[in-house]
């Protein structure tokens, strides 16, 4: 099996040539809305268990490459009243190619009979609108994919065995069929093509810094899969 490895929300950097559209946004860049703190550390650990990877390296808030091209979304509040063609610019050059490179990588192993783990790494605040996250770790999937469900499984039995304190639950704080990228995949990708979302709780990271025994956790509940 193939491990591609991707990191949507690794950064909150803007380009210089868009900095003007951020002046005084600098609070919500370091939030959570700006960026997944933690993840990149999490990506890097991982990265030796991958056959490939990719890291989006803008915040989501210049574009969400997480997100379907018609999704409301898209563009934040930052970018949103830009015009057609400024708008264009930003989707060719930062949406596009992320996407398109990833997705030439699940055609290039699967049209060869490979099958591909994609797992897209994320963390996720402990408590949005005043409402507590109350797990650990989230495994997004598709229920009706049952390669998907069975893979989830492991996974989850894989992180309890490293260390039996996590809590685990699936498809949580999100769904794993909502609109994303691996959404996306999947339908160009029926078969050999597994989408999994990883989300850790950000009550373990510390200056952009996974805690350690989570990242030892997720490596050895991983590699223990890829057969």
């Amino acid at each position: 099996m193939k491990l591609v490895l991707t990191c949507e929300h690794a950064f909150n950097s803007i380009p210089q040539e868009y900095k003007n559209l951020f002046i005084n946004a600098e609070e919500v860049l370091e939030s959570h809305r700006g960026y997944d703190p933690g993840a990149l550390n999490l990506f890097r650990k991982l990265e030796a268990l991958a056959s490939f990877t990719k890291l989006q390296e803008a915040s989501r808030l210049l574009i969400e490459v997480n997100r379907s091209k018609a999704h409301p979304y898209l563009f934040s509040e930052f970018t949103r009243k830009l015009s057609l063609h400024q708008k264009s610019k930003i989707f060719d050059q930062f949406y596009l190619p992320y996407r398109r490179a990833v997705e030439k990588k699940v055609l290039e192993y699967t049209r060869t009979g490979e099958k591909v783990l994609h797992l897209s790494v994320h963390t996720f605040t402990p408590e949005l609108n005043g409402n507590i996250r109350n797990t650990d770790i989230g495994i997004l999937y598709n229920p009706k994919r049952q390669k998907e469900k069975a893979f989830s499984r492991s996974f989850k039995g894989n992180l309890q065995y490293q260390k039996p304190d996590l809590k685990v639950r699936f498809n949580y704080p999100y769904l794993g069929k909502a609109d994303g990228f691996t959404t996306y995949l999947r339908k160009k990708f029926p078969e050999n093509y597994l989408g999994i979302e990883l989300e850790v709780n950000q009550k373990f990271v510390s200056k952009n810094q996974m805690d350690h025994q989570i990242n030892n956790a997720v490596f050895w509940a991983l590699k223990g899969l890829l057969k």
